[in-house]
């Protein structure tokens, strides 16, 4: 019989529903570091959606068969270890619907300074106007005519690429950064920098990717550009960014996640207080319709596993 054991299920608000074959099941609303081992002692099989096993929890745990991933990184798992032990690794994928919809949440907010007009009418500065209304700087920027610059092409860049075709926009997809070769369908990742309007961050942490904006990046975009990252926190320079903000290096930035999650230690970012800067808490994911889609896939992955038919493999 299977011992599954989910480390943080508070992460998913709807309900999970059992495996179609025999099992026990238990779970945790959120699980600690030096807590992982002693709950995955007896498991054959760990659900993760944010909490990290290592090589050291690995070296311990000999009958862990899987590690079903309740999200699409798996960057938390030491995936070389899992090779070397024969454990195998699993994600979810092309589940989220309202990740595209969060970009385009940050952007329409950003460049039409929506902060600033909220801050306009909670101060009473509309109501004591003399005229019908109050104009801020800087003037709010149209979506038709931008150029849309997108950092990783899978199935969430399609989708933003796809809304920001409907509303008007050019879109560039970036090559990898230092690239030795340019693909048919991308651009240079310097010219994307430079012509984007817009420039959305969607792709993995990894080593290649990690930092790979920071102030000799920013200083390349226009000074009106804003800049998006919904995709890991590690992918730019927190420090670098605020410090862009401060000084007008760019136009604004919209963030769904951070390096530290969640930041105990403080950000760069988090201490800046402008209306250019949104920060929301890593929930672009969040909807109803996408939880449930994440919610049947994560058991649809086990289930495959166990029955021998495994799908969505990592390692």
């Amino acid at each position: 019989m299977e011992r599954i054991v989910f480390l943080d299920r508070g992460g998913i608000s709807v309900p999970l529903r059992p495996p179609c074959f025999p099992h026990q099941w238990q779970e945790y609303p959120d699980t600690r570091p030096e807590d992982v081992v002693g709950r995955l002692a007896d498991a054959t099989i760990a659900i993760t959606d944010q909490v990290a096993i290592s090589a050291e929890h690995l070296a311990e745990l000999p009958q862990l068969r899987l590690i079903a991933v309740a999200a699409t990184g798996v960057d938390h798992v030491d995936l070389d270890a899992c090779r070397h032990q024969g454990v195998t690794v699993v994600n979810v994928r092309n589940w989220s619907v309202s990740v595209p919809e969060h970009v385009f949440s940050l952007i329409l907010a950003l460049r039409r300074n929506l902060l600033t007009y909220h801050d306009v009418v909670q101060g009473g500065a509309w109501q004591r106007s003399e005229g019908y209304l109050v104009q801020v700087e800087p003037m709010p920027r149209s979506l038709s005519g931008a150029t849309l610059g997108i950092i990783g092409v899978g199935a969430l860049g399609s989708a933003v690429a796809t809304l920001g075709e409907a509303f008007g926009m050019e879109v560039l997809y970036a090559e990898r950064k230092g690239a030795a070769e340019v693909r048919s369908d991308r651009t240079p990742f310097e010219e994307v920098l430079a012509k984007s309007d817009v420039l959305v961050l969607l792709c993995p942490l990894t080593e290649e990717s990690r930092g790979m904006i920071g102030a000799a990046e920013l200083k390349l975009m226009p000074r009106h550009a804003i800049l998006i990252n919904c995709g890991r926190g590690g992918l730019l320079d927190e420090a670098a960014l605020a410090q862009a903000l401060k000084e007008g290096v760019i136009a604004g930035a919209g963030l769904d996640v951070l390096t530290q999650e969640p930041p105990r230690d403080g950000s760069p970012l988090l201490d800046l207080k402008q209306p250019n800067l949104i920060v929301t808490p890593h929930v672009a994911w969040i909807s109803d319709r996408s939880s449930a889609t994440l919610a049947e896939q994560v058991i649809g992955n086990v289930e495959g596993f166990v029955l021998g038919h495994p799908r969505n493999l990592v390692v």
